[in-house]
């Protein structure tokens, strides 16, 4: 079976099993899990900033984020195809009493020029505005294809986010894919973000679990929120301990990953019922636009009956995504069976 549905997939391979049997575990509730302890430090270390917090989810931790950042009322800026808005159930709204404001973006990248536009206040409008005072970054950038912000643009939205007395959030879900794909030290990446938030359970091939990083104070309130929305756990360093495998093993590897899409990705668009926008391939995403009379659940099952799996998004879409199981043999079946469905 070749599943290429999403990196979300992924197993904990034998040598992360052992290290997952073996954690030293405590309370995390009382603050006394050693496993825990250490996975915020090495994280904390990694992004020099000053404390982490593990929570189960990514999208728990873009929430905590966003309300420890926030005043109910207040409004989130974000592009207009980000997982925030998208995936997260509209959690900005009914937990942290937010709206939002969706800036336009291409290929999921927004630049610090939109950004400025869409910053509104309540200062100076009669009270007709809500108070924009959080900018939320995606990287990389999921439905714009696996993108990756150029780090001139980066730094851009944070500065404007702050002399727009905005706070800056980066959704960093992929964060060390950016990190491999662009050649930059994911300390420098997110040095001017006020809090980071960074799945351990999509590439980097844990079974579950997120990071929000950020300072000192802004964890403490974030460790509050935490216990509100019901992330607190207690002996979870055994999850915690495959986090510090994935920071110290299955980070440099993420490079195989994105050659392997970028291979499929240039197979498929070479076909003549498909379309792959290249420029988009920048990491270990292939969305594939379907040129042919078949739509995409359609496209999916016959994929299916030669055991190769792909996300159907939209009548006419298609999400590969390469990860740790992916193997240079897996990405030539893929091709083989992308070649069998119009034929």
């Amino acid at each position: 079976m070749v599943d290429l549905r999403s990196d979300t997939v992924t197993k904990p391979t034998d040598d992360m099993r052992k290290v997952i049997a073996s954690a030293k575990v405590g309370d995390d509730v009382l603050g006394d899990d050693p496993t825990i302890i250490t996975l915020q430090n090495m994280i904390s270390e990694i992004l020099d900033k000053e404390a982490a917090l593990f929570v189960p989810s990514g999208t728990m931790s873009n929430a905590i984020a966003i309300r420890a950042h926030t005043n109910p009322g207040d409004e989130i800026i974000t592009e207009s195809t980000s997982h925030i808005y998208i995936y997260e159930g509209g959690g900005y709204a009914a937990l942290s009493g937010c709206s939002v404001a969706l800036v336009p973006g291409k290929l999921g990248i927004m630049s610090s020029k939109d950004v400025e536009k869409a910053i509104r206040k309540s200062d100076g409008s009669l009270g007709h505005f809500p108070n924009g005072s959080l900018v939320c970054v995606e990287n990389t950038s999921n439905r714009g294809g696996g993108t990756c912000y150029t780090q001139e643009n980066l730094d851009a939205i944070a500065k404007v986010a702050h002399d727009n007395d905005c706070a800056a959030h980066m959704d960093g879900a992929r964060l060390f894919n950016a990190a491999i794909a662009t050649g930059t030290d994911p300390a420098r990446i997110v040095r001017d973000y006020d809090s980071i938030s960074i799945c351990l359970s999509k590439g980097l091939g844990s079974p579950v679990g997120s990071l929000l990083v950020g300072s000192t104070e802004f964890i403490a309130l974030a460790h509050r929120w935490r216990k509100m929305f019901g992330g607190g756990m207690r002996q979870a360093g055994v999850i915690a301990a495959a986090g510090i495998y994935a920071l110290e093993n299955n980070i440099s590897r993420l490079i195989d990953d994105h050659q392997r899409a970028k291979k499929l990705a240039s197979a498929i668009n070479e076909m003549e019922m498909f379309s792959v926008d290249l420029e988009g391939v920048q990491t270990n995403m292939v969305y594939v636009k379907i040129l042919g009379t078949l739509n995409a659940n359609q496209v999916v099952e016959k994929l299916a009956q030669y055991d190769v799996h792909v996300l159907a998004l939209g009548d006419d879409l298609l999400r590969a995504v390469t990860h740790i199981h992916i193997t240079d043999e897996d990405i030539k079946n893929s091709i083989k069976a992308f070649k069998a469905v119009f034929s």
